[in-house]
């Protein structure tokens, strides 16, 4: 059995020593069947949450409520969840109940896809009764029974449906997208901020083009934030390798960008988006709009903007010129790399030595006379050197030399 099942077989066993089921369960099962990389294995048991605290001297009450104890087991925590079944929903993402149960076939059936509702034993045996494999095989997402229902009950199963289209590349069975479709209007009482991890991962996605289609196909994107208006410029999404972006700001500024917003800051506080990354895609976008359609980058623009949101506009920008975004991005790097100081805290003089020099008090001319110090610095008219910049500024103030 593969890591990290390895190391969580001692969970599975002593809960098994003492007359419980356990099973490996979720989406670490199908990674392992897809050979994708696993991330957190979780574990389906009989025993209720309780028992579990009583047999295991480290644990966390993640969440009671629903049947989940976090198990600290060689330094590493894992969910290990009482089997359930779930009442009515009400607001179309909670069950207004969870019932525990001991049975693994009745945990599986309230699960969404059935590629998630297989389980695993400590021998490497799988427990398969919705026909997951069979999907996995067939690179199919199919809801676990009738997908009208799985979407009423809880309507954020429709964007994780697209998220593992962008995910695995797999398609819709006729069924759930028919029903996703019939549903879209549900997505409206979900939280923006569990949309916005479920979009955030499906443009993160190696096959995100797939699931922009579907975006635009199924009309989900009509109760997204900002995008009701944008179904054209979401189209045109379908022809990019979002791939290529490797970072969050880079993704988020790349949509904004496209979408061609009058209001940037508004639509991606919407979004429920942290402040910094707002801040940095206004920063990304704000170089998009100077370097447009050519990569006019000198070394006083580079300097500017800083190494990490110019490659960052520079990668948005090749990508829709079809440029090599590695290629230009190496050249910025040697470009920045090549220029004598890469800050302003860099430079050899400051403000107080300004006012030392010419016998001023403060005021917003040392500001404009360290910007023009740092442009001869950066442009090797001088050198970064104190004595240097001094002597060099002192007549330039004076006489006005043309290399001011």
């Amino acid at each position: 059995m593969k890591e990290p099942f390895q190391t969580a077989l001692g969970i599975i066993r002593t809960l098994q020593q003492h007359g419980h089921e356990a099973y490996f369960v979720g989406g670490a099962v199908r990674d392992l069947l897809l050979n994708r990389p696993i991330g957190d294995v979780d574990i389906a048991t009989s025993a209720l949450p309780e028992e579990v605290m009583r047999l295991f001297p480290k644990t966390i009450a993640v969440g009671l409520e629903h049947g989940t104890v976090a198990v600290i087991h060689e330094g590493t925590p894992y969910e290990v969840t009482t089997f359930r079944t779930e009442g009515k929903y009400e607001d179309y993402r909670r069950p207004e109940s969870v019932t525990f149960v001991r049975s693994l076939y009745e945990d599986l059936q309230r699960r969404d896809f059935t590629m998630n509702a297989i389980a695993m034993d400590e021998h490497g045996q799988l427990i398969d009764p919705f026909h997951g494999q069979e999907a996995i095989s067939q690179r199919i997402i199919r809801t676990v029974g009738n997908a009208k229902e799985r979407f009423s009950e809880d309507a954020l199963r429709m964007m994780r449906a697209l998220r593992f289209v962008s995910q695995l590349g797999f398609q819709l069975s006729e069924e759930t997208k028919q029903a996703i479709i019939e549903h879209t209007s549900l997505l409206a009482h979900i939280s923006v901020e569990r949309i916005t991890i479920e979009f955030e991962k499906l443009m993160e996605g190696p096959f995100a083009q797939q699931a922009f289609s579907l975006l635009v196909e199924t009309q989900l994107f009509l109760y997204l934030p900002g995008l009701r208006a944008k179904e054209a410029e979401l189209r045109t999404l379908i022809d990019y390798d979002w791939t290529a972006l490797s970072s969050r700001g880079q993704r988020w500024g790349f949509l904004c960008y496209m979408l061609h917003l009058s209001d940037v800051h508004s639509f991606l506080r919407a979004w429920k988006l942290p402040n910094r990354l707002i801040k940095e895609v206004e920063a990304i976008l704000h170089i998009m709009n100077i370097i447009q359609s050519y990569a006019d980058w000198t070394k006083e623009r580079l300097y500017e903007f800083g190494i990490e949101h110019s490659c960052a506009a520079e990668a948005i920008r090749s990508l829709i010129s079809g440029e090599s975004i590695l290629e230009n991005q190496n050249r910025l790097q040697q470009l920045f790399a090549s220029l004598p100081i890469k800050e302003r805290k860099e430079l050899a003089i400051n403000g107080k030595d300004l006012i030392e020099w010419y016998k001023r008090p403060s005021g917003p001319w040392i500001a404009d006379m360290l910007a023009m110090v740092e442009r001869a610095v950066i442009n090797g008219v001088i050198d970064n050197k104190k004595e240097q910049i001094k002597e060099w500024l002192i007549p330039c103030n004076q006489k006005h030399e043309k290399n001011c």
